[in-house]
């Protein structure tokens, strides 16, 4: 191996390069979690994720008919206004502004971390439990998965375009437990200070 070589390795490899790579990952869940809950107040997005909530046992109830979504589906670009109409009545769009708001308050909360070990642990919890959620959308939503049209390559394990999206989801939920490990660790460091701190106390005199 040549002296350049070991170099690099020495620098990636340094006393601080874990704590760099754990800040970065803190930041790029939080640019994840932020510009994804944005979108969700843009209708093409809320339209997307129709699929998902209505196939949900625990979501499908925040839908007035999630049972038609099928019929009403449109692609991303689209602008279909009877769509659009049924998406409202059918509370897509109501839906998909809360679920923003959350993934945009779990963001801030990660982001947080950077100054605030406790709001940063929040986070971290709430961004490592989502993806939970999200691939359970594997088991529960049919257009996970490559839809039997004459094609030999159907079903499982043939993921479809929104399935290989909610996979990716395993890297958010691996990266999401390094941080929340992290700021475990930072919040009973923060916890026994005061302790290491506190004086001695002072013997009893003699009588």
């Amino acid at each position: 191996m040549n002296t350049q070589v070991r170099r690099a390795l020495g620098l990636v490899s340094g006393p601080g390069s874990n704590r760099l790579g754990l800040q970065a990952m803190r930041v790029a869940i939080a640019v994840v979690f932020l510009w994804i809950g944005a979108l969700k107040f843009a209708p093409y997005e809320a339209d997307s994720i129709t699929p998902f909530v209505a196939n949900s046992p625990v979501m499908a109830f925040f839908y007035a008919h999630p049972d038609q979504y099928a019929q009403h589906l449109t692609h991303e670009g689209e602008l279909n206004l009877a769509a659009r109409a049924w998406q409202t009545a059918n509370h897509t769009y109501a839906f998909s502004r809360g679920l923003g708001t959350v993934e945009l308050l779990i963001g801030l909360l990660v982001l947080a971390g950077l100054v605030s070990r406790r709001l940063g642990l929040a986070g971290a919890v709430l961004a490592f439990l989502t993806p939970v959620v999200t691939l359970s959308f594997l088991v529960t939503t049919p257009e996970a998965w490559v839809a039997a049209l004459g094609d030999a390559q159907h079903g499982f394990p043939y993921l479809s375009g929104a399935g290989r999206l909610v996979l990716k989801d395993v890297t958010l939920m691996a990266g999401a437990w390094l941080v929340l490990a992290d700021s475990a660790r930072a919040v009973l460091r923060e916890a026994s200070a005061p302790a290491a701190r506190a004086p001695a106390p002072a013997l009893a005199a003699k009588v």
